[in-house]
């Protein structure tokens, strides 16, 4: 979640080292990703930047099994003479990520479940406990995964860095290439677990609620039967609330730290100074924002993300204001490096930005869907929200209610920018390849997706 950075925006959540990229790099305050064919809106996020290919196209990449054929962002840095390493959430097809790497490490998979009494807490009896290490979830088993003592467990977080700094101590030792590393933490994804000493960084009693907090989303938005809007229970109370956003915190600052032992090793190894450093996410989440728990919604707590990079030619403290996709990723770290950018990669470089060379906007406003239930278009001002199931549209001034509490859809004063917003949703539809016409939605029931 964009909201969750200390230095940023957040004075509630400690992360000391995310706030060394941010004091020592650019951070841009408007970073989003474009929506998802599915629930796990991982997947399709990850897909997008991975590909560099636009919504509809990435969907239909993956759903045809074609992924592989595709030259992937890791891919097209090996081919050019880059080193390339993985380790952890990598959630793609397995063509791509054996094309990708030269050196894997332990890859985990796209989720880590935890099921027992994982869901409808904190309810009355409800014993699921974040620390509780034989619940597995984040705490990965030793001797399956990592060949150590039997019974032993280990934080995914904790064993993704490890494996960072294993790949960086060997790169020190050979200098032989420019490397690239893709380290995609599991955390801060539920089930939110952490050491005990980072749950007790935030007692419940202490954690405020979002402005925009509602014990249950006002009208059907689609679906509350997807498995994160199971995890607390309805309505949602304020302890609900809180509970789940102090174990969320708690994930957040336990991997903050391991990002600080990377970031060491890094220094350690002599060429800080000359590597870019990109620290993203696939989306935000929620939890208790609206009286929703996951990131199946249009608002900006799911639709956002930080993105911060530091690296040579970049202004330290910078940040930048105007509206970018995270899934620029590909072709900005092409531009970097003085790679050429494959033709078929359609997300424009951030480069421009970086350097200083530019300050017009790239995107006028950025398009937003969930499979068949959901559109939305976003301007730097205004949203406008499309809820198939039930064909009711939402609309936002963003400038006065950043939290978007104040639905202005069926305001007369603003029937003129609703107007211009839906012609405007319909244009980038267009241009997208997007299937569903939204003067004539399809009948939806629960589950349904193209």
């Amino acid at each position: 979640m964009f909201r969750t950075i200390n230095s940023i925006n957040n004075q509630e959540v400690h992360t000391p080292n995310i706030d060394r990229l941010v004091h020592g790099g650019m951070h841009f305050t408007h970073c989003f990703h474009s929506g998802s064919w599915v629930g796990a809106v991982c997947v399709a996020s990850r897909t997008m930047l991975n590909t560099g290919l636009s919504p509809f196209k990435a969907q239909k990449a993956l759903l045809d099994n074609q992924s592989g054929m595709v030259p992937v962002w890791g891919q097209t840095l090996r081919n050019a003479g880059y080193r390339t390493f993985q380790t952890g959430k990598w959630h793609l097809d397995a063509v791509s990520l054996q094309r990708s790497f030269s050196d894997i490490a332990t890859t985990g998979p796209g989720y880590l479940d935890s099921t027992k009494n994982m869901y409808d807490r904190p309810a009355p009896g409800n014993t699921w406990s974040p620390t509780d290490r034989t619940l597995k979830g984040h705490w990965l088993d030793e001797h399956l995964w990592l060949n150590g003592p039997e019974g032993s467990t280990k934080h995914s977080s904790e064993v993704y860095a490890d494996s960072a700094i294993s790949f960086l101590d060997r790169q020190r030792a050979e200098h032989d290439k420019p490397f690239f590393m893709y380290v995609g933490f599991n955390a801060p994804h539920d089930p939110r677990q952490a050491p005990e000493e980072y749950q007790a960084m935030y007692p419940v009693d202490k954690i405020a609620l979002p402005p925009n907090y509602l014990p249950q989303h006002p009208f059907n938005q689609g679906d509350f039967h997807t498995r994160d809007e199971q995890l607390a229970p309805f309505p949602r109370t304020e302890l609900d609330v809180k509970t789940h956003r102090k174990e969320y915190y708690a994930i957040i600052t336990h991997m903050d730290a391991q990002i600080g032992r990377v970031l060491d090793a890094l220094d350690r190894s002599g060429q800080a100074d000359n590597t870019y450093v990109i620290m993203t996410a696939d989306h935000g989440l929620a939890v208790g924002e609206h009286g929703l728990m996951g990131k199946q919604n249009q608002y900006e707590c799911s639709m956002r993300m930080p993105l911060i990079v530091r690296g040579p030619g970049i202004k330290p403290g910078s940040h930048n204001d105007e509206m970018v996709y995270q899934h620029s990723m590909y072709a900005t770290t092409c531009e970097l490096a003085g790679v050429p950018v494959p033709p078929h990669v359609e997300f424009p470089s951030l480069k421009p930005y970086l350097k200083g060379e530019t300050t017009q906007p790239i995107n006028d406003a950025m398009f937003g869907w969930l499979n068949i239930i959901q559109r939305s278009i976003r301007t730097k001002q205004h949203k406008l929200i499309f809820y198939v199931p039930i064909k009711r549209f939402q609309l936002f001034d963003l400038e006065k209610d950043p939290w978007e509490m104040h639905d202005l859809a069926n305001d007369p004063s603003h029937a003129g920018l609703k107007t211009q917003m839906i012609a405007k949703l319909k244009a980038m539809q267009a241009k997208l390849g997007d299937p569903l016409d939204i003067d004539a939605p399809p009948t939806v029931a629960p589950g349904d997706s193209y």
